[in-house]
């Protein structure tokens, strides 16, 4: 175990201060992000005076916290975890257009590859989790939604993410201008049990976009609208 860190007595108010610092302005900020279900397996978070942890790296985007932790045989580590910026959580929305699944091919640094997937974006202050996936179609598709279904909320990768992604699916009757913005290369319409396909054979390989077209599927969406 490393030894505890001293901190100023003000720590709670200093931002940018030290890494331990920000990390104790986190905690106290937003402490739903250090709390722990009961339970023997569980993996809890030690706190000052006993230890503190650090943030590794922040923009405005990301965080980068490292936990300093005690595992269910007892011993202490640090564990690392990466968490949205913002406290609104990110959003997703599956593009329907005519029941029609809408596809954003999109490169994604961390994996080095394209990747199609939904629509994806960061979550925004004085917005509902549904308007922000509005805006997510608006911002990148150019497109806006005349019915917004909610499909529940996903965590892409709990072993190094903390946020879970909130999943919704939106009809559209159309497609606006597409601009080549966020890595965005190109928009593709396929049928969605084409878009299934694509997730069974590995075409698809982004978690949230299987998770949001399992969902839809389950929550009859996946079918063409009735014709008036």
């Amino acid at each position: 175990m490393r030894p505890a860190v001293p901190l100023p007595a003000e720590v709670g108010d200093l931002m940018d201060h030290t890494p331990q610092s920000a990390y104790a302005h986190l905690r106290d900020t937003r402490p739903a992000l250090f709390a722990g279900p009961a339970g023997d397996e569980a993996i809890g978070i030690m706190h000052w005076p006993m230890t503190e942890g650090q943030v590794l790296h922040r923009d405005t985007e990301q965080v980068v916290l490292e936990d300093p932790v005690v595992l269910p045989d007892g011993r202490h580590a640090r564990l690392l975890r990466i968490l949205a910026a913002r406290p609104e959580p990110p959003v997703a929305v599956l593009p329907l257009l005519d029941g029609q699944v809408v596809l954003v091919d999109r490169f994604r640094h961390a994996a080095r590859t394209w990747t199609w997937e939904i629509l994806r974006g960061a979550g925004t202050a004085d917005a509902s989790d549904a308007q922000n996936a509005v805006g997510q179609l608006d911002h990148l598709l150019g497109a806006s939604a005349t019915d917004v279904i909610g499909l529940g909320r996903v965590h892409p990768d709990p072993a190094i993410l903390a946020d879970a992604v909130m999943l919704y699916a939106a009809r559209i009757d159309r497609l606006g201008t597409f601009g080549h913005v966020a890595g965005i290369r190109r928009v593709r319409v396929v049928a969605f049990t084409e878009a299934e396909q694509m997730a069974l054979t590995g075409r698809i390989t982004d978690a949230v976009t299987i998770t949001a077209l399992f969902r839809a599927r389950q929550a009859g969406l996946g079918e063409a609208a009735p014709a008036a």
